[in-house]
């Protein structure tokens, strides 16, 4: 008969235990872009099943952490810095004018909302949890547009942030997550009063901040799997 813990590592919960510790391997960069993630020395490291594997597996490709090639396997996503740049460039055109609307909008209950998030902001920016801050970092752009009313906006930058985010969960250094969320205090304070050329320049300024922030040349990751997960 399994021991009293066996069944509970091997509820759902196994399953974000691997997402999560592979999450880490990877914004860490303890696992090199391109890695090939195979099934079985997964499974063997954490000691489940090559399905329990694959489902952990499934949902990094859905968070774009992973991709899944037919008949090759599973791979450490590796993003392209010129798509990265592009996106950038995209946003930054696209956001000063979102910006414009939004201080022309602006009203206490957005506001409220928006100094919730700032909150919450800076507490994973403390904690130094790089995914959680990356994730609320890029969802502030998106409850900008949320906020503008414009659904088709919303859904817009809702892509371009999920698709420069992964660049920025893999090299964004911690003092450069600090300094943009820094930048989304000063962008709410022009917003709040209504000063709508600042807002904009802030809102350029902070995006090409980000872009120049990425670490770039990082020390080359290991390979090996069980080395990266020790």
């Amino acid at each position: 008969m399994p021991a009293p813990g066996y069944h509970a590592r091997m509820e759902p919960s196994t399953t974000s235990v691997i997402v999560d510790t592979l999450t880490r391997a990877i914004i860490e960069h303890r696992l090199q872009p391109g890695t090939k993630l195979a099934e079985q020395k997964l499974a063997d490291h954490f000691g489940v099943s090559r399905t329990l594997v694959r489902q952990a597996l499934f949902q990094l490709a859905q968070n774009r952490l992973v991709k899944l090639e037919p008949a090759r396997g599973a791979f450490v996503a590796a993003p392209s810095v010129q798509e990265a740049r592009q996106v950038f460039q995209v946003r930054r055109m696209l956001e000063a004018q979102m910006t414009r609307e939004l201080v022309r909008s602006i009203t206490p209950a957005k506001l409220k909302a928006l100094r919730e998030h700032l909150a919450h902001e800076k507490a994973a920016v403390d904690r130094r949890d790089a995914a959680r801050r990356v994730e609320l970092l890029g969802d502030f752009h998106v409850r900008l547009a949320e906020l503008c009313g414009n659904e088709v906006l919303a859904q817009i930058v809702r892509d371009l942030v999920s698709r420069s985010s992964l660049i920025s969960l893999m090299y964004q250094r911690d003092a450069a997550a600090a300094h943009s969320q820094e930048e989304h205090v000063e962008l709410v304070k022009a917003i709040a009063a209504r000063d709508e050329p600042r807002a904009v320049r802030l809102m350029e300024e902070h995006l090409l901040h980000v872009e120049e922030n990425l670490a770039l040349d990082r020390p080359v990751p290991t390979h090996d799997i069980a080395q990266a997960l020790a």
